[in-house]
């Protein structure tokens, strides 16, 4: 149990000092045991929930502090695994195991489905007001889980505007808010425009949000990333988009008072 929570950036938030719950989730997917952190928030009744995907790396403290940061606003919030409990520090075996899987939207909603589903099996979720947000790997699994007709009242996604397959994306039955680096060698411009392209096709009520000067990954802390091309923090950017998001929810999922 946890008194105060800490924002993405690690400092305390000390405005909001209800008290947050954690604690690891298991289940399968994808041939692997998951291990997920959830965050609950102060209280005994159903909350909105919100799904959180981290990047390709795996979950990480980044993640855990955002769910946790989500808690402290009223959300249940579980930040999931997607690599069997494994953080792949090592750039080789995270592309050779991301690829792949970016690769395959059947692998991705698999992974998608059963973080949602030990989501909703949370007894202080409210299964019909359920957002997903997530960063690269993750942004893309969230996305998935909207092209499979998820119940979802949002997706975000930060670092992955990745397009689907060919008319898919009219089952978006929610927003979708993105928000990417200009400068993302990753996702460049015609990634960009594709799609754009796939959801103003789809009739989705989407949003793009570019982040002059930002890098891959521009969200997340240096630490992880300086040796990788292409891939940078951006602190005031990081902010932004986190703002951003807590926008999104506020709108699309609003916490009861």
């Amino acid at each position: 149990m946890n008194t105060g929570s800490t924002r993405p950036d690690g400092s305390l938030l000390s405005a909001l000092m209800t008290t947050v719950t954690t604690r690891t989730v298991e289940y399968p997917a994808d041939g692997l045991t998951m291990i997920s952190h959830l965050a609950l928030p102060a209280g005994i009744e159903r909350r909105p929930a919100v799904l959180i995907g981290p990047e390709g790396l795996g979950l990480s403290d980044v993640e855990r502090r955002r769910a946790e940061a989500l808690a402290e606003l009223g959300y249940v919030a579980l930040a999931f695994d997607i690599h069997g409990g494994r953080y792949l520090d090592d750039p080789e075996e995270m592309l050779a195991r991301c690829m792949p899987l970016l690769a395959d939207p059947d692998r991705m909603r698999d992974i998608g489905h059963a973080a949602l589903e030990a989501l909703r099996a949370e007894p202080r979720t409210d299964p019909d007001r359920i957002a997903a947000i997530g960063y690269g790997t993750g942004g893309a699994i969230a996305l998935e889980l909207g092209r499979d007709g998820a119940d979802l009242r949002a997706i975000a996604t930060v670092n992955a505007v990745t397009t689907g397959r060919p008319g898919e994306a009219a089952r978006i039955g929610c927003p979708v808010w993105a928000g990417v680096g200009s400068q993302d060698p990753i996702m460049p411009p015609a990634q960009r425009d594709a799609f754009t392209a796939e959801m103003q096709a789809a009739g989705v009520d989407w949003r793009l949000v570019v982040y002059g000067g930002a890098l891959h990954a521009f969200h997340h802390p240096p630490v992880d990333h300086a040796a990788v091309p292409g891939v940078g923090h951006h602190p005031q950017h990081a902010q932004r988009a986190w703002h951003d998001i807590i926008n999104l929810l506020a709108e699309c999922l609003p916490v009861p008072e």
